[in-house]
């Protein structure tokens, strides 16, 4: 069969005129349908939501742990193996002629800010702890939990969730997304990212549903790092003296906590996204980033930084030699109560399959944003960029903040100060008791604001991405009652779940509305991977034939790929 030019056409239906003028309706209608009902469910009946949700969460965990696993293997080497072939590393995201728009600073921290950056401030301390005290390696008795000989194990598999793997989940979407948009003149939005497999069928129901689809996953992943936030963020509003916001017997937030800071984050993260990506985002993220350079540069110097220095290289070269195995293998109960197995098996749905699900649901939020901010590089830069950089910087994060915990209490005196305070209150914990009560106030205060501004950057994002896919890829109407009703509506999912769930349980809510939310677009990022393979080789294969590939070809269609 002769190779023909791609497809560069996709219409997609949007209402011309009134409230949803510029916007497909079929999207956006069907979309916050979803959502409200979500929210009012949570609300009006809590322990039904509850016990249909945790039923639909357990049969999901206890049956796809094989198919999370492999799928995020399978975008690793996606796109790896794109970024490395010399012939579709130097493939452009867009057209001969276009520059990228944003300077490489800012291109970075928009896309660490976004993406992780809130969940690293929880994480950072309190992954490598949790770990340190157990993983398959304790469970198999091969390492000691709380021992020296666990501290790079304890690594390892931090490196796992937040390493390679993680990064790949956003950058395979978004490479998919950008390649789409800016080499064919696509719109911006998921379904583009298909048209190599259903052509022009896109136009209609089933791109719909796609980006529906798409929409529910990113509402739910974002939710999810919201509600991790919103812990953190109390707790340290409460270490630096605003009392009344925690529960007394569980000290997680309770309804008025929940209620101030959601309030307070959506606010300032609505008033930013109305300003668009060039201005708020971009604003915020460099101060974001700044501040997270200063706070790493804390632990750099008065932390543990020979402990965390080695724990960074061993616990690196651990996680890369390794890896295939990681990448692959699935622990498998034997049906035996209690056994190594069985353990490593509830270990592995807790933890890994958890996190896979957690970035696929972030995947077509972050993808999509990754894609808006990356016209005119390179795929080779875009890997580089939106895969390897970030999951060293979460290396480096990890394990000199992660590290200095482990170090003041495993040859430290720190106790369990550390240790014992919940997730969100361990790093608080530990820099109040690294600098005292007067310095570590003054540095809790840099947290809770560097925490703010990861928060409302990631809140922001997030409705810009919900309201481009819900306008067919259009960035243009700014449709500020749209923007308000996403602001609103993200909002009321994280403090509805968060109340719902009761004290300590709120978490547990969010974790299993976004596993259930990320399960339908796990689907559609394996045809991503599919698609995107298909059309960077065609792509190279026209270029050498000297056929069209890129937009510059508008008016020229044909069947898709």
């Amino acid at each position: 069969m002769s190779l023909k030019p791609p497809l560069m056409e996709l219409p997609i239906e949007t209402a011309e005129k009134g409230f949803y003028s510029g916007f497909s309706m079929s999207v956006a209608v069907v979309s916050k349908i979803i959502i409200a009902s979500l929210v009012i469910w949570a609300i009006v009946f809590p322990e039904q939501a509850g016990s249909v949700l945790n039923a639909i969460n357990s049969f999901i965990l206890a049956n796809t742990a094989y198919w999370y696993i492999w799928i995020v293997a399978l975008f690793f080497f996606t796109c790896a193996i794109l970024a490395i072939i010399p012939a579709t590393g130097k493939l452009k995201l867009g057209v001969e002629d276009d520059v990228p728009e944003f300077a490489r600073f800012s291109w970075f921290a928009m896309m660490f800010g976004a993406a992780i950056g809130v969940g690293m401030l929880t994480w950072a301390v309190a992954e490598p702890v949790y770990h340190f005290q157990n993983n398959p390696d304790v469970i198999a008795g091969t390492a000691t939990g709380s021992a020296q000989d666990n501290v790079i194990n304890a690594y390892k598999w931090s490196n796992l969730h937040w390493g390679f793997g993680a990064w790949a989940c956003y950058g395979l979407t978004g490479m998919a997304m950008a390649f789409f948009s800016y080499r064919r003149g696509l719109p911006l939005t998921v379904r583009s990212s298909l048209i190599p497999i259903f052509g022009k069928h896109l136009s209609g129901p089933l791109g719909n549903v796609i980006d529906i689809v798409a929409v529910v996953a990113t509402i739910l992943g974002v939710a999810q790092a919201l509600g991790f936030g919103v812990e953190q963020f109390v707790s340290g509003m409460t270490r630096i003296g605003i009392g009344g916001l925690t529960d007394a017997e569980t000290g997680t937030s309770n309804t008025l906590g929940i209620l101030v800071s959601i309030t307070i984050i959506m606010v300032a993260s609505t008033a930013s996204a109305l300003s668009g990506v060039g201005k708020g985002i971009k604003i915020l993220s460099n101060i974001n980033m700044i501040l997270s350079i200063f706070l790493l540069g804390f632990f750099l110097i008065f932390g543990s930084t020979f402990f965390g220095l080695n724990a960074l290289v061993m616990g690196f070269i651990d996680y890369i030699v390794n890896l295939p195995t990681l990448l692959f293998q699935v622990f498998r109960s034997d049906g035996v109560e209690g056994s190594v197995a069985t353990n490593q098996e509830n270990w592995q749905g807790a933890w890994s399959v958890f996190y896979w699900a957690w970035w696929v649901a972030f995947a077509p939020f972050v993808g999509l944003f990754l894609a808006r901010i990356s016209k005119g590089r390179s795929i080779r830069e875009f890997v580089l960029g939106a895969m390897v950089m970030p999951a060293i910087m979460c290396f480096i994060w990890f394990s000199f903040a992660g590290g200095t915990a482990i170090d003041l209490t495993l040859n430290g005196d720190a106790g369990d100060v550390i240790f014992s305070a919940p997730d969100g209150d361990k790093i608080f914990a530990m820099v109040i008791y690294m600098l005292g009560a007067n310095l570590g106030w003054v540095m809790s205060v840099l947290i809770v604001v560097l925490l703010l501004t990861y928060l409302v950057t990631t809140a922001d994002s997030a409705v810009l991405i919900v309201n481009t896919i819900n306008a067919a890829g259009d960035e243009g109407p700014k449709a500020r009652p749209h923007i308000y009703f996403w602001g609103v509506a993200l909002g009321g999912v994280v403090a509805a779940l968060l109340i719902a769930g009761g004290p300590g349980g709120g978490l547990k809510a969010i974790q299993t509305a976004m596993v259930i939310g990320a399960f339908p677009f796990s689907i559609v990022m394996v045809l991503q991977c599919v698609s995107l393979v298909k059309a960077v080789w065609n792509d190279t294969k026209r270029n050498n034939a000297g056929i069209q590939s890129t937009t510059d070809a508008v008016g020229i269609t044909s069947p898709a790929e």
